[in-house]
């Protein structure tokens, strides 16, 4: 169970709390008041720059933010207070954990993965999200009929892994990134951070088949 922060009301407002661990939670749980509406999950999103963004950008959408780390949610879970983003929710757990037993099936209509952990080292490499399938059946139960997931990393043998895995598995599409990337998908943090040392970044966008 998450750390309880001291000297500070807890929860924040806007972080998703599970009165239940161990179970899927419902649309109604994770966001109540507007379970109908519109889903995006940010899977791992940091100190909360693209998920601000995204939805400043679309008040008509929910977005959930997922990060483990505790002072990353805290500050996501302000800033958008005091942004007034009433359509953001933010849940400090594993992304695996989230996705493979907590989050609702069929719940989202986009999540994304972006600049994971690429786990250069050839002993660590089977923790890259991208290329467990495990992982990636349950980002598409995730979706619901038709929905996207994104990813985009600047490690190319990440990348280059992550594409051979997908040409494995037939539950996903591949589809093209459109143009004009900024306007269509803001950039992240670390994103700027990288293109601002001359990287090459890197994106797959899948369409849920099935």
């Amino acid at each position: 169970m998450p750390f309880k922060p001291k000297n500070e009301p807890f929860p924040l407002p806007r972080e998703l709390y599970p009165p239940d661990w161990f179970r899927r939670l419902t649309a109604a749980e994770v966001f109540p008041g507007r379970p109908e509406a519109p889903a995006e999950i940010d899977l791992g999103c940091g100190d909360g720059g693209f998920l601000l963004a995204m939805a400043s950008r679309h008040p008509e959408r929910n977005f959930l933010g997922v990060e483990r780390l505790l002072g990353r949610v805290r500050k996501v879970a302000r800033e958008s207070g005091k942004a007034g983003l009433a359509n953001v929710r933010v849940l400090r757990l594993e992304t695996t954990y989230a996705v493979e037993w907590l989050l609702p099936r069929a719940f989202a209509d986009r999540a994304h993965l972006l600049f994971p952990d690429p786990w250069p080292k050839k002993k660590h490499r089977r923790k890259r999200l991208m290329c467990r399938r495990e992982f990636l059946r349950s980002v598409h139960d995730l979706l619901k009929p038709g929905g996207e997931f994104f990813f985009k990393t600047d490690h190319e043998p990440y990348f280059e892994e992550a594409e051979e895995v997908l040409e494995s598995i037939d539950f996903f599409e591949r589809m093209a990134w459109p143009a004009g990337d900024r306007e269509f998908y803001p950039e992240t943090d670390f994103e700027r951070h990288w293109l601002a040392e001359g990287r090459r970044v890197r994106g797959l966008r899948l369409r849920k088949m099935g």
